[in-house]
């Protein structure tokens, strides 16, 4: 566990955005990287059946990852959704053999051990497969941001052969879990490079949907 500890150290110092992947870990050096680490760590770390997955996120990536956070807590303020945010808690099923920190997370009506709703950031390729962790961990939805755009997966329990490809998840273009949200505003939103203009334009579309 040392030489795991040492190498996010080195991750925290080098690029500022990089992935190490390392396999053969058991569940127990995992659990024992994770109590370190302690939640003060900036580094987001997913194992999935031996395969431990560190990542070290840029600037860029939290910024993204904020942004979207903020420009939710807005949609749900504005809609008085009820909404209880995890943000990047450590979700883990030992006996499915996953954790995962999600860039942000969140129940949706009534709080609930695992999250409805994860969002990843996807700055560098190269992950192990978010979706079938996702899966282990029960998650109803999950959203990637990358490169500009939004895809959205929703968990098929009981058509996960039809989307085996993707871990028992479908692609979809609207969100179940919040099914009034605008994602086309929401999208060209994120894409303003001005988070203050960002904000206030998302705020003003939702008003004028009202």
């Amino acid at each position: 566990m040392v030489l795991l500890n040492e190498l996010v150290n080195r991750m925290t110092l080098d690029d500022p955005e990089e992935r190490r992947i390392l396999s053969r870990v058991s569940w127990a050096q995992y659990e024992e990287l994770l109590a370190d680490l302690g939640d003060a760590s900036a580094c987001r770390v997913h194992f999935l059946n031996g395969v431990l997955e560190i990542l070290a996120p840029s600037l860029n990536h939290e910024s993204n990852k904020t942004r979207i956070g903020d420009l939710l807590l807005l949609y749900f303020l504005e809609t008085e959704t009820e909404y209880f945010p995890m943000g990047s808690t450590t979700l883990k099923k030992p006996e499915q053999q996953a954790g995962g920190e999600p860039d942000e997370s969140y129940c949706i009506g009534t709080n609930k051990e695992f999250p409805d709703l994860a969002i990843e950031v996807i700055v560098t390729s190269g992950s192990i497969n978010r979706l079938e962790l996702y899966r282990r961990l029960g998650v109803r939805e999950v959203w990637f941001w990358q490169k500009n755009r939004l895809a959205l997966y929703h968990q098929r329990v009981k058509s996960v052969a039809e989307f085996a490809e993707t871990a028992g998840y479908e692609l979809i273009q609207r969100s179940e879990v919040l099914p009034n949200l605008d994602l086309d505003l929401l999208t060209r939103c994120l894409q303003n490079p001005n988070p203050l203009a960002a904000a206030k334009a998302f705020r003003q579309g939702l008003r004028e949907e009202e």
